[in-house]
């Protein structure tokens, strides 16, 4: 154990990090805990430290939309424009002609399970060159400020046709409102986060948690940290399912342990055990996802976990196919927020860890290196 604390204090040391916090579980509970660096001036990183998950928020959204599948009010299958009739007025950017945007008529119709796998078409100009330009020439506001235009977003490519990240799971938030009747945020907080005990999740900050927003932080060219002024979007016209949460590690490790646990935790049954196993298994066969080339590098550098491995994704993460030597097993679910926020669940070995920081670039070389090597430490205990 004190190997795994140490490599926390060497990120630190070493400025892969301005901070770190990291837990690891199983099925029964917490097995380690540590953290290092300061997470504001003068406050040490601690485990209930806030963070801005960002893109860990995907996996809460996903599981939104499975409880409604597990009472029958939802089908994969589902044609999404049947239950969100605005969703058909998206067309597929075909292309420029000078400044303006081309587009045609998509060729498939997109499903709840196009949304849920990042299948549908809808990318994030981060990672796609195509939509940067679109975002450039129509001046878009970016998803993460929650104006009500990201869902007059373009498609990319017709749904179906291959894997591309993008904000497929804030429509799917759309979809859980439109079904259920009540607001995202209602759902989430009764439907997992009140019977979870997440009681340090939440959409907008209140003034007690706002203290214990951790800072962040950003690597210049000269490889150094500097700090980074983020806005805090409040009360915006839409909660994204992509993005929006804010959390702890130790909120989001008992999330992961309710997947661990087949769906129940704390006496409380979320999902079925066979709804879990259904979330859960490869849902983009034959597709396989793929490395993410960066066209924006102060967001993000070039994405590409764990290269040669063949992964593909479940209704909620991005899956192992195979094996990783000395690491997680096939079948292992993970992903991560913008400002490097990680985490993985290992059903095979009973394992759930997450490795959190507040950094851009997005996979940032050295931070991953860390948490590769924090993995390594892990599965070696």
């Amino acid at each position: 154990m004190h190997k795994l604390k140490n490599i926390l204090e060497d990120a630190v040391a070493e400025a892969a990090a301005p901070f770190v916090v990291a837990m690891t579980a199983n099925s029964d509970g917490v097995t380690w805990s540590g953290a290092a660096g300061e997470s504001g001036p003068g406050q040490e990183a601690r485990e209930d430290s806030i963070f801005r998950i960002f893109s860990m928020t995907k996996a809460v959204g996903s599981t939104c939309a499975m409880i409604l599948l597990d009472r029958g009010k939802l089908r994969l299958d589902d044609y999404v424009e049947d239950i969100l009739p605005e969703f058909a007025q998206l067309n597929v950017l075909s292309g420029f002609d000078g400044d303006k945007p081309r587009f045609r008529r998509p060729r498939t119709k997109a499903t709840i399970r196009h949304l849920a796998t990042h299948t549908s078409g809808l990318v994030y100009p981060t990672w796609n060159s195509q939509m940067a330009e679109y975002f450039r020439l129509t001046d878009q506001s970016i998803p993460i400020q929650g104006k009500a235009s990201t869902f007059q977003l373009p498609l990319v490519f017709d749904p179906g046709d291959r894997w591309g990240y993008g904000i497929g799971i804030d429509w799917l938030g759309k979809v859980v409102e439109r079904i259920d009747g009540r607001s995202i945020d209602q759902f989430c907080n009764e439907e997992i986060f009140e019977p979870l005990r997440m009681n340090r999740t939440v959409f907008e900050l209140p003034p007690a948690l706002s203290q214990q927003l951790a800072s962040a932080a950003v690597r210049g060219k000269d490889g150094q940290l500097a700090d980074l002024n983020l806005p805090i979007y409040g009360n915006p016209d839409f909660y994204g399912m992509g993005h929006a949460l804010y959390s702890t590690a130790a909120d989001y490790l008992t999330f992961l342990r309710l997947f661990l646990n087949k769906g129940s935790l704390n006496g409380h049954l979320i999902l079925r055990l066979a709804t879990v196993d259904q979330m859960l298994a490869n849902h983009t066969a034959p597709l396989s996802v793929g490395a993410m080339g960066s066209v924006s590098p102060k967001q993000s550098a070039d994405v590409n976990f764990f290269p040669g491995i063949k992964k593909s994704h479940s209704l909620g993460f991005l899956r192992m196919e195979e094996d990783v030597p000395g690491m997680r097993s096939a079948g292992s679910q993970s992903w991560a927020g913008l400002l490097n926020s990680h985490y993985w669940l290992d059903p095979v070995n009973d394992v759930a860890a997450v490795f959190m920081t507040q950094l851009l670039p997005f996979a940032d070389p050295q931070f991953m290196r860390s948490y590769e090597l924090f993995e390594r430490a892990v599965y070696q205990q």
